[in-house]
C-alpha cells in the first residue's frame, strides 16, 4: 500500500508532462504563423490528393451504373421448364465457390414486368401463353478467375434444361482489370503522399532540432533522458499531421462545393439521380488518421536521426 501514494504521483507527473509539451508544442506553431500555415498547407494538399481521387473513383463507379452489376451473367432456362427445377439450381449455383449471389426471376414475374414496362399487354394477351422463361441472374465473386467460369458455363450449357447462357468473359475480364488498376492507382498515390509528408514534418522538425541545438545540449547536460528531450518534437509533428488532415478536409469540402452546381446540371442532361458519395465517416477518419500518424512518424524518423548526434560539450 506504501507504493500505491509513489506510483500515483508518478502516473499524475507524467500525465502533466504529456499534457505541457503537447500545449507548448502547439504555441511553438503558434509563434512561426506563416511557416506553420505553408507546412500545414503542403501537408493538408498532399493528403487531400489521394482522399480525392479516390472519391473520383468511387462516384465513378456509381455514375457507370454499378460497376459490380456488369460482372453478372445470365441463364435462360428451356421454356416450359418447371420452376422447381430453377429453385434447384438457383439453390446450387449458390453453394458454389465460384458464385458470390444467384437470384432466379420466374417466367410470370419477368412477363408481368416486362407488360408494365412496355405498354404492350394488349399483344401480349394474344400470345396465349408466357413466352418468356425463367432466368437466373448470377454474380461471380470478385476473385473468381475467367477460365473457372468458362467452364461453369459450358458446364451448365450442357444441361438437357438450359437454354442458353449469356456470359461475356472477355467484359469480366477487362472489368476485373480495370477494377484491380483504379485500386492500385489510389493505393500507390496514398502510399506516395504519406511518404511526401513524413518528409516534410520530418524535415521541418529536423530545422527545429537544429535551432533549439543550444537549448537541448543544456537539457542533456542537466541530465535529461532522450524521451524527455525527443517528447515535445513528437507532439509537434502530431499537430502538424491533424492540422493538416483537418485542411485537408476543408480542402475536400471546398472542392465538393464549387462542383456540386455544374456536376448536378451535368447529371440532369444525362437524366441520372444525384446520388453522389461525398465526404463520410471513414473518409474522414482515414484523412485525420492518415495525417497525425504520418505527422507522428516523420517527427520519430528526425529525432532518432539528429538527437542522437547532439551531444553536450
Amino acid at each position: 500500500m506504501r507504493n500505491q501514494p509513489g506510483l500515483t504521483a508518478k502516473l499524475n507527473r507524467w500525465r502533466q508532462l504529456h499534457i505541457s509539451n503537447c500545449i507548448d508544442a502547439l504555441s511553438e506553431m503558434r509563434g512561426q504563423p506563416i511557416a506553420t500555415l505553408l507546412t500545414v498547407a503542403v501537408i493538408g494538399i498532399a493528403l487531400a490528393l489521394p482522399a480525392s481521387l479516390n472519391l473520383l473513383v468511387q462516384n465513378g463507379r456509381n455514375l457507370a451504373g454499378d460497376w459490380e452489376s456488369a460482372r453478372d451473367f445470365s441463364i435462360y432456362l428451356q421454356p416450359g421448364t418447371e420452376l422447381s427445377v430453377a429453385d434447384e439450381l438457383m439453390n446450387e449455383l449458390s453453394q458454389s465457390e465460384l458464385i458470390e449471389t444467384a437470384m432466379l426471376i420466374p417466367a410470370d414475374q419477368a412477363i408481368n414486368e416486362f407488360r408494365d414496362s412496355s405498354g404492350l399487354g394488349d399483344v401480349l394477351d394474344t400470345l396465349g401463353t408466357n413466352p418468356l422463361p425463367h432466368t437466373l441472374v448470377i454474380r461471380p465473386q470478385e476473385d473468381s478467375a475467367v477460365d473457372a467460369l468458362a467452364a461453369l458455363s459450358a458446364e451448365l450449357q450442357a444441361r438437357s434444361y438450359v437454354d442458353i447462357v449469356k456470359l461475356d468473359t472477355e467484359w469480366v475480364q477487362r472489368l476485373n482489370a480495370i477494377l484491380d488498376f483504379l485500386r492500385r492507382i489510389v493505393i500507390i498515390a496514398s502510399l506516395l503522399l504519406i511518404i511526401a509528408v513524413i518528409i516534410i514534418v520530418g524535415n521541418t522538425i529536423r530545422l527545429d532540432i537544429q535551432n533549439r541545438r543550444d537549448e537541448i545540449e543544456v537539457l542533456k547536460l542537466l541530465g535529461a533522458s532522450d524521451g524527455f528531450v525527443r517528447r515535445p518534437f513528437l507532439y509537434t509533428g502530431l499537430w502538424y499531421g491533424l492540422t493538416g488532415g483537418l485542411f485537408a478536409l476543408f480542402l475536400l469540402m471546398m472542392s465538393g462545393w464549387l462542383l456540386a452546381a455544374p456536376l448536378e446540371r451535368l447529371m440532369g442532361l444525362y437524366n441520372m439521380g444525384p446520388d453522389l458519395m461525398g465526404l463520410n465517416f471513414t473518409t474522414t477518419l482515414t484523412v485525420i488518421g492518415g495525417g497525425v500518424l504520418s505527422g507522428w512518424g516523420g517527427a520519430w524518423s528526425a529525432v532518432t536521426r539528429h538527437l542522437a548526434a547532439i551531444q553536450p560539450k
